[in-house]
């Protein structure tokens, strides 16, 4: 079974900075692109960084230059780092393997102004 966990979420103030963590199952990072997502109330979730299985990355025009996402493969983790944050960055953040159809339960991110 693919689990996917994330952690690292919380309440920051606008201008700082959060990094998350999202724990794979073992081996899945070396076969399998992990993208992170964002969902804010009342909106759709929508994409913020991903990164295949050749570690390359993507970015929307939304988070490119504030956010990057990493990963340690031997740890089986990805990152997302998220710098000047917004408050319009407030969301639950999920983490997921779109070719496993694979979701974390999300953690949850609240920057204030």
């Amino acid at each position: 079974q693919v689990q996917l966990v994330e952690s690292g979420g919380g309440l920051v103030q606008a201008g700082e900075s959060l990094r998350l963590s999202c724990v794979a199952s073992e081996g899945i990072l070396n076969h399998y692109a992990v993208d992170w997502y964002r969902q804010a109330p009342g909106k759709q979730r929508e994409l913020v960084a991903g990164v295949n299985s050749a570690g390359g990355t993507n970015y929307p025009d939304s988070t490119k230059g504030r956010f990057t996402i990493s990963r340690d493969v031997a740890k089986n983790t990805v990152y997302l780092q998220m710098n000047s944050l917004k408050p319009e960055d407030t969301a639950v953040y999920y983490c997921g393997a779109p070719g496993l159809r694979a979701w974390g339960q999300g953690t949850e991110v609240t920057v204030s102004s």
